[in-house]
């Protein structure tokens, strides 16, 4: 334990970040470093519990402790290793997880909890500065080969954990570069591209195998891949987004959120847009979705020029602090004011759009909507809504970004090719024990196959799937570590 009165003397602070007015001015990401004195200060605030909560709390099992007294005593090389035995890509979830770990920091009882995503942030990037961070390619080839259809998170890790037992990985993308959502749908002020770049590159020195523009199921066929592999991992995520199929949803101006963001990290990647152009400069937008990639909008409009900005949610507002129903340690659904939110917008709950209403010429003009209540189960759950009565009203809009999450995964082509099952929440089915598919060699993980989730889940499916792959290969055993933290940390020291 670094300093067993740290939590005493020390209070939780985090980075500075650039100043709203100035970082609407572009796209880079704004939020500073710690001093090495901050650093340390923050590390020394662990407590070292006999039962560390947060590694409960964390899908990776993160072994948080014992990362935070390494940073204390500066053991840097020591960071980096217990934190890369279980999360392959700390340079993103140090910069876009909602960190669950922290809302199950036993000292969160009390006062606020360790800055342990920050501190995560800074271990990896002082282990790339240090060069501690290094391709791998293992000596020994088991003669095996793995496609792994998607490159976002849950298929990156996949294909690191199994290129590190010594399969040859080939990763199918039907975007022009890696990354998945992490690519084209988190704007460049909240995760750099060139933090993804980097981590790619480490990977393609490390022999795995990247093939672009390729779509499984139309440029590929999906039984092609099954043929010619020995092992086939699906991880294209949940990408049909949740539609609001009202009046007017025709009209020019009404769009998907993942639209609007996809194209903007294109122009800010000076990649050539070719499809209608979309942009919130000058517009009143409305953005309905109060979730991360609502809040993405909102970042995206007021660096865009937006006239104004409100964002809509159809819930109530959630409290500020935990309730009867949310005790520690469960993740408890808190208002969140994100960074894009300081530097701009209206926000409103129990709000729900009726119609989009058009100039006469097909372009959207402005909305219908009305305020909501809700009732509640005894746990506080929303269970039904009815509309309040006089509170219709019609607002000016030119711009709608619809950003209330996604409903499955894309079932035309790979999906329907491959004849694959579904779960009864129609995402490809594939049970936690084993993640096989009911195709022989298919095997699926991420938001595929437990839904829309976060980027630290994405990751654990892809490890995880990655160990029963092995294991497939292997004629049951695996290498690859279990996502028992305890047990890989015996291992790993």
């Amino acid at each position: 334990m670094g300093k067993p009165t740290g939590f005493k003397e020390f209070g939780r602070e985090l980075p500075k970040k650039v100043s709203a007015e100035e970082r609407k001015t572009n796209y880079k990401e704004f939020v500073g470093m710690y001093s090495d004195e901050t650093l340390n200060e923050q590390s020394a605030r662990c407590m070292n519990c006999g039962i560390p909560f947060c590694h409960n709390g964390c899908p990776l099992g993160n072994v948080i402790p014992e990362f935070n007294d390494a940073v204390y005593k500066k053991n840097w090389e020591e960071a980096y290793k217990i934190l890369s035995s279980t999360n392959n890509f700390p340079e993103f979830t140090g910069r876009i997880c909602p960190a669950p770990c922290e809302a199950s920091c036993v000292l969160g009882i009390n006062k606020p909890a360790i800055a342990i995503e920050e501190i995560e942030k800074h271990i990896i990037e002082i282990a790339f500065d240090k060069g501690y961070v290094k391709p791998y390619e293992p000596i020994l080839k088991s003669g095996k080969q793995v496609a792994v259809v998607g490159s976002g998170p849950a298929g990156m890790a996949a294909a690191v954990q199994l290129n590190k037992v010594g399969h040859k990985v080939t990763i199918f993308e039907r975007d022009d570069a890696a990354g998945g959502l992490l690519r084209y749908g988190i704007p460049d002020f909240k995760l750099d591209k060139n933090v993804v770049k980097r981590r790619v590159n480490l990977m393609m020195e490390s022999g795995i195998e990247f093939k672009y523009n390729i779509e499984v199921g139309k440029d590929v066929s999906a039984n092609e891949l099954v043929n010619n592999f020995d092992a086939v991992v699906l991880a294209g995520g949940s990408t049909v987004p949740r539609d609001l199929p009202i009046p007017g949803r025709e009209l020019k101006g009404v769009y998907f959120a993942m639209e609007f963001l996809k194209q903007q990290n294109k122009r800010v990647g000076n990649i050539a847009v070719t499809d209608e152009e979309i942009s919130a400069t000058g517009k009143d937008v409305v953005v309905i979705g109060g979730g991360d990639t609502g809040s993405d909008c909102v970042g995206t409009s007021n660096r865009q020029g937006a006239k104004s900005i409100t964002q809509f949610e159809l819930m109530f507002q959630p409290p500020k602090e935990r309730t009867d129903n949310m005790p520690w340690p469960q993740y408890p659904m808190l208002l969140k004011t994100t960074s894009s939110h300081e530097e701009g917008c209206q926000r409103f709950w129990g709000i729900n759009t009726k119609e989009f209403i058009g100039d006469g010429e097909g372009n959207l003009k402005e909305l219908k909507i009305v305020d909501v209540e809700w009732e509640t189960d005894f746990l506080g759950r929303p269970t039904k809504f009815k509309e309040i009565e006089s509170t219709e009203r019609i607002i000016p809009c030119q711009r709608v970004f619809l950003a209330m999450g996604f409903l499955n995964p894309q079932y035309e082509g790979m999906v329907q090719q491959l004849g694959l099952d579904l779960d009864g929440r129609k995402n490809v089915k594939a049970t936690e024990g084993d993640y096989k598919t009911n195709k022989e060699k298919v095997f699926a993980a991420g938001d595929m196959r437990r839904g829309q989730s976060l980027v630290v889940w994405a990751i654990s499916e892809g490890r995880e799937a990655a160990r029963k792959v092995d294991q497939f290969l292997n004629g049951g055993y695996s290498s690859l570590e279990s996502k028992d933290a305890v047990n890989l940390f015996e291992e790993v020291y």
